[in-house]
């Protein structure tokens, strides 16, 4: 007989004495499995009752254990109550173990290594990077994860032929990585064109509950918001939350010394450029004079309506361009008494070394309704506070909707070197805004105020602009609104707090100055009474 007929039948036979035994004990098997279960009840009841109470119990199962005991036949009764039970809890059989839960990163890694592959794969490459049938290690470097079980870092490899230097195609991995890993958050992408390597890290959210205050910074400092730590050089003391913390904030310098002079803040509608201005007029009002122009005519600036320092708040094309013009002359007289001063030697007067600022809120608005009527686009009287204005103390700051951005002139794309952008924006919008590429993806929602700013030729970095709301709007929250009023000088102290004592004294007005003839002093009514505007000799 061959011998692999006998292991065979050895197995047989094996096999069949086996089941055999199985089959006898089975009952065994069962009540077995009981008694484990019965143990392990006793056990965890055990643990679970409190110290103080493990006396008693054990003297009552003592007791009963007594009792059935001293019974006729309990002994039997028991052991037979005890097997059925066992054979009862055990016939179940052991349930299996459940399956290992699946990894995350391998489903998300492996689901974004799909989506990059017709982006990323070429069809005349003999050895892909990126394939159907590849696995996403071979282009992934280095992941991480956060606790929630989103992506937070990553770093991959792409081939040399991907063309990495044009918007469109970094536009295009940027959009997919953001679909892939979430589109509730912002992403910064660090592209190496020198060693094909794209380095992916996820932001985190910048502080909302920052509302107005007395921020530390030098005169002619503004303090646009907050970023980053890697986003600012220093950080400042705020009011946070009712305590004070360190925040990097993004700081604009204005005057003479100043590369950047005026600013231009671009934003999609609800996101807080109206904020910016009102942000910008508290810091700016102890220690310069302001103009307002209010484009859109919502009323948003009304708070600054017959406060000290502030020449006029205009909604009108008639006032905002009696504003203006007298701005324009304004800077042409500050510019020649500089230059007087400086030729004969002396101190320039006080009245042209105060700081003017002219704060236009949507002038597109108005540009519009003056083609429309045939009279001078505003845009256009402000060349000259924007050429001269740095010589002249003039700083112009503009605010309008980033879809106006094609409606503003030449002239001031070309003069306002501080930019920003608020709102979600695409890479075409944010490169036409900010004048450079912006490596942030932004989120699909974000909160109001958030943004982008970039000082001159600087890297744009992330903003999120104070919580500046509009004391007149009764919907907003009231320690906001307390929180700018008490910005606001000259309060009415029937209705509003007394002013801050830290405010430098504002000066009662301009020195005099003798005029060469006359006949040259002209005045010009803005159509507010209690403080009209008058054009000064240009001596």
């Amino acid at each position: 007989m061959p011998l692999n007929r006998h292991l065979r039948k050895g197995r047989d036979l094996a096999r069949t004495a086996g089941d055999h035994a199985s089959d006898m004990f089975a009952p065994l098997t069962v009540i077995g499995r009981g008694l484990r279960h019965h143990a392990g009840w006793a056990k965890g009841r055990w643990q679970a009752t409190p110290k103080e109470r493990r006396g008693p119990t054990v003297f009552l199962v003592a007791a009963m254990l007594l009792g059935i005991y001293l019974l006729p036949h309990g002994l039997l009764f028991a052991l037979v109550a005890l097997m059925a039970s066992s054979a009862w809890v055990g016939r179940a059989p052991k349930a299996p173990p459940s399956p290992p839960e699946p990894d995350v990163a391998d489903i998300k890694l492996s689901a974004l290594y799909a989506a990059l592959t017709p982006y990323l794969a070429g069809p005349d490459d003999l050895h892909p990077l990126y394939h159907h049938e590849r696995g996403y290690k071979d282009a992934f470097r280095a992941w991480e994860f956060d606790g929630e079980g989103r992506l937070s870092r990553l770093e991959l490899d792409y081939p040399a032929y991907f063309t990495d230097t044009e918007p469109a195609a970094r536009a295009r991995i940027e959009q997919v990585v953001q679909g892939k890993a979430g589109r509730a958050r912002e992403y910064r992408f660090d592209w190496d064109e020198e060693s094909n390597k794209l380095r992916i890290a996820t932001l985190a959210p910048l502080p909302t509950d920052i509302a107005a205050q007395r921020f530390v910074a030098a005169p002619g400092e503004i303090v646009l918001g907050f970023t980053d730590e890697d986003g600012s050089a220093r950080t400042i003391p705020v009011g946070q939350g009712g305590a004070t913390v360190q925040q990097p904030p993004v700081v604009w310098r204005t005057g003479p010394r100043s590369a950047e002079p005026h600013l231009l803040a671009l934003g999609v509608t609800g996101y807080g450029t109206s904020s910016l201005i009102r942000s910008i007029a508290l810091q700016a009002l102890p220690f310069g004079d302001l103009v307002v122009i209010d484009g859109a005519g919502t009323g948003e600036h009304a708070c600054l309506v017959n406060r000290p320092g502030v020449h006029t708040v205009e909604t009108s094309l008639h006032g905002a361009l009696a504003a203006l013009e007298w701005a324009a002359q304004e800077t042409e007289r500050r510019l020649t008494a500089l230059n007087a001063a400086r030729h004969a030697g002396s101190a320039p007067p006080e009245d042209v070394t105060r700081p003017l600022w002219l704060l236009l809120d949507h002038p597109t608005e108005l540009s519009e309704l003056a083609h429309a009527e045939g009279r001078p686009d505003p845009q256009d009287l402000l060349e000259l506070p924007l050429r001269h204005g740095r010589a002249a103390r003039v700083t112009v700051v503009i605010a309008d909707d980033v879809e106006a951005r094609d409606r503003i002139t030449p002239t001031v794309r070309a003069t306002t070197r501080a930019r920003v952008l608020l709102g979600p924006a695409g890479p075409e919008e944010g490169h036409a805004a900010l004048g450079a590429p912006l490596d942030i993806v932004p989120a699909a929602h974000a909160p109001a105020g958030r943004g982008y700013a970039r000082i001159g030729n600087g890297t744009p970095v992330r903003l999120q602009v104070p919580a500046t709301v509009d004391p007149l709007d009764e919907e907003a929250p009231a320690q906001l609104r307390d929180a700018v009023i008490s910005l606001l000088p000259h309060r009415d102290t029937r209705t509003e707090a007394a002013a801050p004592v830290d405010v430098p004294p504002r000066p009662e007005g301009p020195p005099p100055a003798l005029p060469a003839d006359p006949g040259a002093l002209t005045a010009v009514d803005l159509g507010k009474e209690h403080a009209p505007l008058r054009f000064r000799p240009l001596a």
